[in-house]
């Protein structure tokens, strides 16, 4: 086994200040402090503002204060950052993760599925492509929230990916179904999979009881944190993928499909 099949991850559960990001940015800062060794640091999505519509107000460009201090702590922290902000583009506003590096370079993920119960459609744009990025060895795809109840968008055709990364403000009343979809996601693309979610109330009132989770491939679950703020660093396997598919190549018999022509692929 080589140093590249390890993965160390930094699950950072929190409580958001509703609509604040200048808040949000100095706690996740203080959060952080003593995280180190780690390869991803992986936060909520829209973490510097909560899952807020007031688009006109809140949301920033590629170049806005939240995006800056994400490059800035990847920086130092020698590490990737990723988690998902309110972003600006042309006359368009997006659920966007942003996967930053340590050399401040990055990529981007453009949430695919809106969420209809609470208008997120009316004020943001869906993304068209999937992506997947690389990280020591891994192939990673990541996902926004809502995404999670879709598994043709996440279905992990041709192997394409070793882990499905899901960041999110998914509330308590629905924990039930967030965590055994993650645990499904996990079994049926053969991969593992990480859920962060928020906790605490949001600006409407809403409890969020995170269940920030790491499942293994075969569907256990390797980490579970409930109703608490939580910074938990996790180690992973690449191995443990192969050997799963190596068992069990089921990923191999699966139905062949294409998605709609408006959904593209492009992997990084």
């Amino acid at each position: 086994m080589t140093n590249t099949e390890a993965l160390r991850i930094t699950l950072v559960q929190s409580n958001l200040h509703w609509e604040n990001r200048s808040a949000n940015l100095e706690m996740f800062s203080r959060k952080l402090e003593n995280v180190c060794d780690t390869d991803l640091i992986v936060l909520p999505e829209m973490f510097s503002t909560g899952f807020s519509m007031h688009t006109r107000a809140l949301a920033e460009e590629m170049d806005g204060t939240a995006v800056a201090w994400m490059r800035q702590t990847a920086s130092e922290k020698k590490c990737v950052v990723a988690g998902s902000l309110m972003i600006k583009e042309d006359d368009a506003c997006y659920n966007r993760m942003i996967w930053m590096q340590p050399d401040g370079h990055f990529k981007t993920y453009d949430k695919r599925h809106l969420f209809t119960l609470s208008g997120e459609e009316k004020h943001y744009t869906a993304g068209e492509e999937k992506v997947i990025v690389t990280l020591h060895g891994w192939k990673i795809c990541p996902l926004i929230c809502y995404d999670l109840r879709f598994p043709v968008w996440s279905r992990n055709k041709n192997s394409l990916y070793d882990m499905l990364l899901y960041v999110a403000n998914w509330p308590e009343r629905r924990a039930h179904a967030w965590k055994q979809l993650l645990i499904a996601r996990a079994i049926e693309n053969q991969a593992f999979v990480v859920g962060v979610n928020r906790t605490g109330h949001d600006g409407n009132g809403i409890y969020h009881s995170g269940c920030s989770a790491v499942i293994d491939p075969f569907g256990n679950v390797r980490q579970l944190i409930e109703n608490e703020e939580a910074v938990s660093t996790i180690q992973i396997l690449l191995q443990d993928v192969k050997s799963t598919r190596e068992q069990l190549p089921f990923l191999q018999d699966a139905d062949d499909f294409e998605l709609n022509p408006k959904a593209k692929f492009k992997s990084h």
